[in-house]
């Protein structure tokens, strides 16, 4: 059974996310908890005036969180009636990666799908700022869907590995499990300064090309291309459904968002990524 962890402002981006997670777990037996975090700012002059007098202004903010995340599994488990999908409902006050930190160790989460947010930032516009917190924040796997991304079976998947990173089978097992359900074919993007070929290279392809022998694989590489435009372009010349890398907090992702603003903004997660830690 897997542990999913659903975070939802409610926005039509996080409902979009949710429904991605429930078709891309059909099939399986999953528990899934959807989270909505409230903060401080979220606390207005109206929310405590409207509080009745024997509550607690937390208990009257948090109420009417309750009825729509209660509003929204009720609907989905109308629509998802014939899976085995087990629902729990999470509200928490706190910071917003805090809150999940918190939930993915007391739930043993193993996967967090959540939307993008729109962020219009040049530095953000991959992921979103929460999205990207929760990459950078969190140690645990998370699929990031694009805003109005409708879903479709992950049949080819672009793993991308960056040339200061080497192949490790540690925590790949979200990777894999999506390449046996869906029978994908794998494309693996090595991104590197120049042509040359190191021994490193050598043993990482030799590496790859045993563990992944029962996977439809191939090899590319690419060079001298800014990390989001290499992707950019490989999703959409190979009809990509799925791109997969690992992070290291502050190695990848910040080599991640170098090279020039039009490279970054190119991107904008034109289908599903997801991102694992080593």
């Amino acid at each position: 059974m897997k542990n999913i962890l659903l975070p939802t402002d409610f926005s039509d981006n996080s409902k979009n996310a949710i429904n991605y997670a429930m078709e891309f777990f059909k099939k399986e037996l999953c528990t899934f908890y959807v989270l909505n975090v409230q903060k401080a700012s979220s606390y207005t002059t109206d929310d405590l005036m409207a509080a009745p007098a024997n509550t607690s202004i937390h208990e009257s903010v948090l109420s009417d969180v309750k009825k729509k995340l209660n509003i929204l599994v009720d609907q989905l488990k109308s629509s998802y009636s014939d899976e085995n999908y087990t629902f729990h409902t999470i509200t928490d006050y706190d910071i917003f990666t805090d809150a999940i930190n918190q939930t993915v160790t007391s739930k043993n989460i193993d996967l967090i799908v959540m939307g993008t947010n729109g962020a219009t930032g040049a530095a953000e516009v991959v992921f979103g700022s929460n999205t990207l917190n929760v990459i950078r924040k969190v140690d645990c796997p998370v699929i990031a869907i694009p805003q109005g991304y409708t879903f479709k079976q992950p049949k080819i998947i672009l793993y991308t590995i960056d040339e200061m990173d080497h192949f490790n089978t540690d925590g790949i097992e979200p990777l894999m499990d999506t390449l046996i359900k869906y029978k994908s074919s794998l494309r693996i993007l090595k991104i590197k300064e120049d042509d040359t070929v190191t021994v490193a290279d050598f043993d990482d392809k030799k590496h790859m090309k045993e563990f992944f022998k029962n996977i439809n694989h191939t090899f590319h590489s690419i060079v001298n291309v800014p990390i989001a435009l290499a992707i950019n372009s490989f999703v959409q010349i190979m009809d990509i459904d799925l791109t997969a890398m690992f992070i290291k907090r502050e190695t990848f992702m910040e080599r991640f968002f170098k090279g020039s603003e039009t490279s970054k903004i190119s991107y904008g997660t034109r289908v599903p990524l997801l991102i694992m830690h080593s």
